[in-house]
């Protein structure tokens, strides 16, 4: 099963357990259900932030084992999946690598 397909039931189930939906084509449930899920599901705890807008921020979470996810949550406590993947490729790891 493809890791956007795992996301796509995880933030399923967090809607389907009693958080709104805030767009029915987007991704998105409550920011706590969502952390929640990643560290149940896949072991991803935040590795960074960023703000986009004075009422938004990016937000990565990462695993061990290379999983990541990227949110965009807002102040409302309302958080969206923008992208899933595999592969996560830290600034330690790649200060090793020749020619990085």
């Amino acid at each position: 099963m493809t890791r956007f397909l795992m996301a796509t039931m995880l933030v399923a189930a967090a809607v389907s357990s009693g958080a709104a939906l805030a767009n029915a084509g987007a991704q998105c449930a409550a920011r706590a259900d969502i952390i929640k899920a990643l560290g149940d599901k896949f072991h991803e705890s935040e590795a960074g932030r960023g703000l986009i807008n004075p009422n938004v921020v990016l937000e990565i979470f990462v695993s061990d084992q290379g999983s990541w996810t990227v949110l965009a949550s807002d102040t409302k406590g309302q958080s969206c999946v923008l992208s899933v993947g595999e592969g996560w490729d830290s600034p330690t790891i790649a200060a090793a690598m020749p020619g990085a």
